[in-house]
């Protein structure tokens, strides 16, 4: 695994497959705020709308178990969202488990730091991810609470597998980042306290909730219909003058 820091150099070094400190006690789900619940619903809700809108084959998760050690299962992470593409076959699918069949690692996870994660999410995240087999992780710590011994901490980190396997960070910083598997950015919004995707650097082509997505259509609905309206209004108005015009003829 790599990292870099804004003027330093890279530091490369070898990940574990799986560790003690990984394992998942069954049933034990750490603690949110509802900040950071609300942070987490934001970002699934878009890309599951992304998901709808380019007919996609893949899912988009919350807090889904993510297992890669087969001699280890209980061995994971639980991503606070991800994407998985293509999606696993079972629709009621509960955990991903990169051993089976069908099941592949997430395309995109991301981490939304909180007071009781900072530590893991900083520290033992990248890692985790790495050996996983994530391709992107996105690790936004809006209150600034991670800590570490590169520059932390940073209010959004973008780490990329690249092709020659390394899982490097790309990024850090205040935003906004490229995501390229998305093809798009990851832009900080809300005051600092949300985290959303665009086409553009600026955030002017921000990707849509279902909700806003759901009032795009009604606006561009009701846009068609008045344009409608005025062009049999436009066609009313000139059938009207031809009919005066050949009623004045024979009237002469």
């Amino acid at each position: 695994m790599a990292t870099r820091t804004s003027g330093g150099v890279d530091v490369v070094f070898e990940a574990p497959r799986w560790s003690e400190r990984w394992v998942l006690e069954d049933g034990v789900t750490m603690p949110e705020s509802d900040q950071h619940r609300l942070t987490c619903e934001l970002l699934e809700d878009v890309l599951r709308t992304w998901v709808r809108r380019t007919a996609r084959d893949a899912r988009v998760f919350g807090n889904i178990a993510l297992r890669w050690a087969e001699e280890h299962p209980r061995v994971g992470v639980d991503p606070d969202v991800c994407l998985v593409e293509p999606a696993p076959p079972d629709p009621e699918v509960r955990s991903v488990l990169t051993w089976v069949e069908g099941h592949r690692a997430p395309t995109v996870a991301a981490e939304v730091v909180s007071r009781d994660t900072a530590r893991k999410d900083y520290q033992e995240g990248p890692a985790k991810y790495a050996a996983s087999g994530t391709g992107e992780l996105w690790i936004f710590d809006p209150d600034r609470r991670g800590r570490g011994v590169t520059g932390e901490p940073w209010v959004l980190q973008v780490w990329r597998r690249t092709r020659s396997g390394e899982f490097r960070r790309e990024y850090a910083g205040d935003g906004p980042a490229y995501s390229e598997s998305l093809g798009a950015w990851l832009v900080v919004t809300d005051d600092g306290t949300r985290l959303r995707v665009a086409d553009d650097e600026g955030a002017e082509r921000r990707w849509p909730t279902e909700a806003e997505a759901e009032r795009a259509r009604a606006e561009a609905e009701r846009a068609r219909a008045e344009a409608e309206k005025h062009r049999a209004d436009a066609l009313a108005a000139q059938v009207e003058a031809l009919t005066a015009q050949v009623e004045a003829l024979k009237g002469r």
